[in-house]
C-alpha cells in the first residue's frame, strides 16, 4: 500500500469528525455514511471506499472487516482500531475509536506529519485504551509511511515490551544515546551500529523518564515537541442519565407528575410560585 495524497486524509479526517457527531447523535452507521458520500470531495477515492464500507455493513455488519479488505485505502492500524471497537468482547469505547481515526487523519494530513509522531501517536493509542500490543505492534509496523528499518524495530520491540522500559528503548535508538556514548569513550567519530531513530529531545525526553509512568513521557513528547495528542475519555456527568434532550422530556415530566401528585392530596399550594414581601420585586 502506498502513502496517500494529503487531500485523502484531509477528506479521511472530516469524514470521521462527521461519523463522530452524527453517532453520537444516535444515526446508524450504514445511514451515516449514506449521507456523507455526497460530501466528500468528489476527486478523491474515499467516496468509493465508502461504497465498499456499505456493502459491506449490509453484508457482515462490521466497518472493519471492509477496511481489512481495502488495505490499498485503508492503513492496517485504522483497521485494528475500528475491529477492537467492534469486537464485544472489549471496553473500547466507538466514540473514542472515531476521534483516534479522526486525529490520525488529521495528522498525517500535516505538515508536520515525521514518522516519530505517528509512531508514538499509534502506540499510545495501543497503550492507554489497552488494545494489546502482539497485532497492534504489528499493525503499526505494516504502516506504509514506516520503512523497512522502522518495520523492524518496531517488530523487534513487540516482542521486547516488558523486558525494559519503553522509554530505554526508546533513549537507545536516539542521537542523544549517541552523544552520550562519545563523550563516554572520548571518542566524537563513534557510530553506532545501526541508524538511530530519534533525534536528541526524543532521546532526553525518555531518559528524563525513566522509572516513571509512560504517560508522562508521551505528554511531555507533545508538550516540548508538538506531537499529537491522542484523544481521551471524557468524565461522565453523573448527574445526567440520558442523553440531554432526553434528559429535558424526563425532567418536565417529574414536574407535571409533582402537580397531578398535588392534585391528588388535595389540590395545588399556590403559595409556593408566590413571592416573599421581603424578596426583591415583590409588592407590598
Amino acid at each position: 500500500m502506498p502513502q496517500l495524497d494529503r487531500e485523502e486524509y484531509i477528506e479521511q479526517a472530516y469524514f470521521w469528525e462527521i461519523f463522530l457527531e452524527r453517532m453520537g447523535d444516535g444515526v446508524p452507521a450504514q445511514e451515516i455514511i449514506l449521507q456523507v458520500q455526497d460530501e466528500i470531495l468528489a476527486t478523491t477515492k474515499l467516496p468509493m471506499a465508502l461504497h465498499f464500507l456499505v456493502g459491506e455493513i449490509r453484508h457482515r455488519g462490521r466497518i472493519s472487516d471492509g477496511m481489512s479488505q481495502m488495505s490499498h485505502y485503508f492503513s492496517p492500524f485504522q483497521a485494528f482500531i475500528m475491529s477492537k471497537a467492534e469486537d464485544e468482547k472489549t471496553r473500547f469505547d466507538l466514540l473514542i475509536a472515531l476521534a483516534i481515526l479522526k486525529s490520525e487523519a488529521k495528522y498525517r494530513a500535516d505538515d508536520r506529519l515525521s514518522p516519530q509522531g505517528l509512531f508514538i501517536f499509534q502506540f499510545e493509542c495501543i497503550a492507554r485504551n489497552q488494545l494489546g500490543y502482539d497485532f497492534g505492534m504489528q499493525a503499526i509496523a505494516n504502516d506504509p509511511y514506516f520503512d523497512d528499518t522502522w518495520h523492524n524495530w518496531i517488530m523487534w520491540l513487540r516482542n521486547q515490551l516488558g523486558a525494559s522500559e519503553f522509554c530505554e528503548f526508546l533513549y537507545l535508538r536516539s542521537d542523544f544515546a549517541v552523544e552520550e556514548k562519545r563523550r563516554s569513550l572520548g571518542d566524537p567519530d563513534w557510530q553506532p551500529p545501526k541508524p538511530m531513530l530519534f533525534g536528541v529531545r526524543e532521546g532526553r525526553i525518555a531518559k528524563a523518564n525513566r522509572g516513571k509512568d509512560p504517560l508522562y513521557m508521551f505528554a511531555a513528547l507533545e508538550r516540548q515537541l508538538g506531537y499529537p495528542q491522542i484523544p481521551k475519555p471524557t468524565p461522565k456527568d453523573k448527574d445526567k442519565v440520558f442523553h440531554p434532550l432526553v434528559q429535558q422530556r424526563f425532567d418536565l415530566i417529574e414536574k407535571r407528575l409533582s402537580v397531578m401528585e398535588q392534585e391528588l392530596k388535595g389540590g395545588i399550594d399556590l403559595e409556593q410560585f408566590y413571592k416573599k414581601p421581603d424578596e426583591p420585586g415583590s409588592h407590598s
